[in-house]
């Protein structure tokens, strides 16, 4: 809401720096920062009361968690909750409340927050891992997918450019045209990215530390795309209304570098399928939002490789009785085969960072 400040720049001129997106990006990765330092702490002394702890998901995992993570279990988890909050009060303040790129991103990561948060009370109410079937979460990401794609696709201003794969590195072939075959495409992206961050989401910091990366290079993607001068410069495809969408990345690289202060190892709150479902998500729907989803495969390299690494484990195993990994997803593998837990970690996180600067590195100069 603070963007209408600048009508008041007629008495005072210093309030017209509120129309620049570039200040409200700044303004909202900040406000999103403190919101989560600021109510960290009585958010997880609050999970702790109502007893929000991780449940331990069975023989392999105890076992697995004794031996390398230590006494993990009763660790609060919902810690999504925390993210969500800081980048819904952010966004809120900062952006342009009548971009419909903003509520199509910000309506589906809350849903699947949503999703997430029903998931992990479940788990914790029931004492088990299972919560609520895998058909029902794949029912509901896919509702959210294809409401965000008819949502793009039906509407006029919109439905040309989001129809269309931009396609990182080539100049050639700038892009695919995909038509209304793009609805069946966006539910793969939604639900592969939200899927996969939450495989991703199994050590201390790894997941949130992962998409701090993601977040920042979707920010720059995001603000270009929406620049009709910038974009044909840098041959990324122009999206009008979509550099609205920087604010709501600067938001959420604010809100998960928050998030991360407490979630570094030891972590003292997990962010649970609330975050990681709704960061996944949200993930998917700025790809398909600017038609960048190529990129976000860059981008979020790791959770590609984590999601891949567990595909290929079950196939393997479903198909030769042989597994390929120690244990997948392929963070644990590591740490099986004898590193330590910050060690992978850390290690992912540079990875992160190399996919991230690849991704950057596609944009193309005349």
């Amino acid at each position: 809401m603070l963007y209408y400040l600048h009508l008041l720049s007629g008495s005072f001129i210093g309030f017209n720096v509120f129309r620049y997106i570039t200040f409200r990006s700044v303004g909202a990765a900040l406000t999103a920062l403190f919101i989560s330092w600021i109510f960290g702490r009585p958010t997880i002394g609050m999970l702790r009361r109502l007893k929000m702890g991780q449940p331990i998901r069975g023989k392999e995992e105890v076992r697995h968690l004794a031996d390398l993570h230590g006494a993990k279990a009763g660790t609060p988890t919902m810690g999504g909750l925390l993210i969500l909050s800081a980048l819904l009060g952010s966004c809120l303040l900062w952006a342009v409340p009548t971009n419909r790129f903003l509520w199509i991103c910000l309506g589906g990561t809350t849903a699947l927050g949503a999703l997430g948060f029903w998931d992990d009370y479940l788990k914790v109410v029931q004492k088990k891992s299972a919560g609520i079937p895998g058909r029902v979460k794949l029912l509901v990401q896919a509702a959210v997918a294809l409401v965000a794609g008819v949502l793009l696709l039906g509407n006029p201003e919109t439905g040309r450019e989001a129809s269309k794969v931009a396609v990182p590195f080539l100049k050639s072939i700038s892009r695919i045209e995909l038509g209304w075959a793009a609805l069946p495409f966006f539910l793969l992206v939604v639900m592969g990215s939200s899927n996969a961050v939450n495989l991703t989401d199994g050590l201390d910091g790894l997941a949130i530390g992962c998409s701090i990366g993601v977040a920042l290079v979707f920010a720059v993607f995001s603000y270009v795309a929406g620049r009709p001068d910038w974009s044909s410069y840098l041959f990324v495809p122009h999206v009008r209304g979509a550099d609205e969408l920087a604010v709501f990345c600067a938001a959420l690289l604010g809100a998960s570098i928050g998030f991360l202060w407490y979630n570094c190892h030891p972590a003292e709150v997990f962010m649970g399928d609330t975050g990681s479902l709704a960061l996944g998500g949200a993930f998917g729907l700025l790809s398909i939002s600017i038609g960048q989803e190529l990129l976000l495969v860059v981008a979020g390299g790791i959770f590609v490789l984590e999601a891949l690494s567990v595909m290929i484990q079950v196939a393997s195993f479903r198909l030769t009785g042989k597994r390929v990994f120690a244990m997948a997803p392929l963070h644990h593998h590591f740490e099986l085969k004898g590193w330590g837990e910050s060690r992978v970690t850390v290690r992912f996180w540079i990875l992160s960072l190399l996919c991230g600067l690849l991704a950057l590195s596609s944009l193309k100069l005349r």
